[in-house]
């Protein structure tokens, strides 16, 4: 597709869902990107249902955009062709531990001797350094060694199973796409290329954000249920009569007027502005006791022309019909590469001069 990126060719070596995000996104504004896919190790989300058109759904959206080509790194003649690709290809993108590419004889040292204005970004769950380097991990694991586990869900029931990857994809493919941006940059000013290096666990220690800087600078270690934005004051989720979830958000005093009013509650405004826990918990209980009394369509009609940061938790399948992510095109039809479209995820960045995407799912270009 035409896009801001389009003077822009990468060669992704990596699986799963980091890096094939972070590509998917770079494809999306306009790179041109070749993934080089082992024809001897399936990468799972190949394999991973559910299916559409016999093609798995996690495939189909990772790699629009995209080409690739069949490579067994540890054949005779694939170091050779990737020596040869690099020399028109100046960004590379992989996902391995640390060393395998250099053992495959295609590391950044020999790559940028061939091309010096190479940016190469390694994405790892812990970095090139360190002494879990060589580690294996997931998403859940890096996560908790960053701490941001520790200060979410529920005091009884624990750290909750997130429904989407927060270190894969904010940590790893969205700081990945920042690196190489900025990287991008530097060579335009210098005509240097250089090495990036993403962990998975660093970014995501980062994500801790105000809760990290509560405790790193303001000694107060974070735990579930305690603070402002992690379920210890009333800004928090409530169940509705069918069994449904409203979420509240109505920090702000107008908002939270707002809200103590529509639920006959005006004696709490207070509360709602107090940093005491019981007076916190007390409104959470009105909160409670008022919003199970209504199903979440009476809920949503109450709240329809109020601004009082009052929303209904909705499935996937409710929010791509949502009236506010349909006008801002965020369900796009992608071509199956037969003439037929499959519904996906849209690009969520929206520039100006860049024309309609028009995008297929990614196709192969042969190989080894």
């Amino acid at each position: 597709m035409a896009g801001p990126l389009t003077s822009m060719k990468i060669l992704d070596f990596s699986t799963l869902l980091p890096g094939p995000y972070a590509t998917m996104l770079l494809a999306d504004m306009g790179a041109e990107v070749l993934r080089i896919e082992a024809p001897d190790r399936v990468d799972l989300t190949r394999v991973m249902p559910p299916h559409d058109a016999g093609v798995s759904t996690a495939h189909g959206f990772l790699n629009r955009g995209k080409q690739s080509l069949a490579l067994n790194l540890k054949k005779e003649g694939s170091k050779e062709k990737i020596l040869e690709l690099i020399k028109d290809y100046d960004i590379v993108i992989e996902q391995f531990r640390p060393g395998v590419m250099d053992r495959l004889g295609i590391g950044y040292d020999t790559l940028k001797a061939i091309n010096p204005k190479l940016i190469y970004c390694a994405i790892t769950g812990y970095g090139q350094t360190g002494p879990y380097k060589d580690r294996a991990g997931h998403d859940i694991n890096y996560l908790s060694i960053a701490g941001v586990s520790s200060h979410c869900g529920r005091v009884e029931g624990g750290p909750p199973p997130m429904g989407i990857q927060i270190a894969d994809v904010a940590g790893g493919s969205h700081h990945a796409v920042m690196g190489i941006l900025a990287a991008v940059i530097h060579r335009q000013q210098t005509g240097e290329g250089q090495f990036i290096d993403i962990s998975m666990t660093d970014a995501a220690f980062a994500l801790n954000g105000m809760a990290g800087a509560a405790c790193l600078a303001g000694g107060v270690e974070q735990v579930p249920e305690t603070s402002l934005l992690n379920g210890g004051s009333f800004y928090d989720y409530y169940q509705t009569q069918d069994g449904r979830w409203l979420s509240v958000g109505s920090l702000e005093p107008q908002f939270s007027a707002r809200l103590c009013d529509l639920l006959e509650l005006a004696d709490m405004k207070s509360f709602a502005l107090s940093q005491k826990p019981e007076h916190q918990q007390a409104l959470k209980s009105a909160l409670s006791e008022k919003i199970e009394q209504k199903t979440l369509a009476q809920w949503q009609q109450i709240f329809a022309g109020t601004d009082a940061c009052v929303e209904p938790v909705l499935t996937i399948s409710e929010a791509a019909d949502h009236p506010q992510l349909k006008a801002r095109d965020m369900v796009i039809g992608v071509d199956r590469g037969d003439g037929t479209l499959q519904r996906q995820i849209g690009f969520p960045i929206k520039f100006e001069k860049t024309p309609a995407a028009t995008t297929r799912i990614g196709q192969p270009l042969g190989g080894h």
